[in-house]
């Protein structure tokens, strides 16, 4: 059986505010984490006309993190790869694809709507009666959810934050119960990995890497609510664009640097065969957590 949640994700703000902080927060982070071969290349963002959502924003990426992944997973994939993002922006409502063309049994699809409550929708997406009956509900406290130690800055700590242009934080203790304005991100995450013998792995592992980067990425958007809460959505849009063609470049630069030291190590070192890499029993391995690449935001 797939594998599907539902992120329920509250944010002191409401749906109008989030709309220009996830563009925000979105475009500054895939600049941020853009190095090494690895980041966001921008391929499309264009508006579109839909006859049930009407007018809205396509986007297409192309992710690059093979590094970032677990050894069990490097085992099997080439050096450099990437996963095609395509989203619909039709806010308050957007869907989102993963794809990879190297794994075509590998997808992940998001459905995503923005309330303006503290996830107290039954069903606001829509969903059948068999998927809501097999969903797995869970909602994500930005403030009070563990962190992993590693991506924890105290200045983006929403416990201590607090909003100078807003007036907004810190927040405490069951503050989803009682903050004022408040919204919630509503994602159904549907995870398909049809390979047999790795499929419940993967799909556990995507699902646990997808939370790690909510809670993350939604900590930033509020703790950065001054560096963006002022814009218009026509501020924030020029800022992406701006942001998108400095991360293609920094991208581009730094795929080429990644295949000519790949080159290099090639012609410079005898080939001796390896067997796949395997991680120690109780070993950590790398991930993609806390990436916030993905429109998952």
């Amino acid at each position: 059986m797939v594998l599907i949640k539902e992120y329920r994700i509250c944010m002191p703000m409401t749906v109008e505010e989030y709309r220009i902080g996830q563009l925000y927060m979105i475009a500054r982070h895939s600049y941020e984490q853009s190095n090494n071969g690895e980041g966001v290349e921008v391929i499309a963002n264009e508006e579109v006309n839909d006859e049930a959502n009407g007018t809205g924003q396509f986007t297409e990426k192309r992710i690059h993190l093979s590094s970032h992944l677990p050894y069990w997973i490097q085992s099997f994939l080439p050096k450099i790869f990437y996963i095609t993002e395509k989203a619909w922006n039709y806010y308050p409502y957007t869907i989102t694809e993963y794809t990879c063309s190297f794994i075509p049994k590998f997808s992940i699809s998001i459905q995503t709507r923005y309330e303006d409550n503290n996830g107290t929708s039954e069903n606001c997406l829509g969903l059948t009666s068999e998927e809501c009956e097999s969903r797995q509900i869970d909602f994500i406290d930005i403030a009070y959810d563990e962190i992993k130690p590693h991506h924890y800055k105290e200045a983006e700590d929403p416990k201590f934050y607090k909003s100078e242009k807003s007036g907004r934080g810190p927040l405490p203790e069951g503050w989803m119960q009682t903050q004022q304005p408040i919204m919630c991100c509503y994602k159904s995450v549907n995870v398909k990995f049809e390979v047999w013998g790795l499929q419940t792995r993967v799909e556990e592992y995507v699902q646990g890497a997808i939370r790690d980067i909510l809670l993350l990425g939604h900590r930033q958007a509020f703790t950065w609510m001054d560096e963006w809460f002022n814009m218009t959505i026509e501020d924030v849009r020029n800022y992406e664009k701006d942001m998108q063609e400095k991360t293609n470049m920094k991208v581009k630069v730094s795929l080429e640097n990644a295949e000519e030291s790949e080159k290099a190590k090639e012609t410079s070192q005898p080939q001796t065969p390896k067997s796949p890499k395997t991680p120690k029993s109780g070993s950590s391995t790398p991930s993609a957590e806390g990436r916030s690449w993905f429109n998952w935001s």
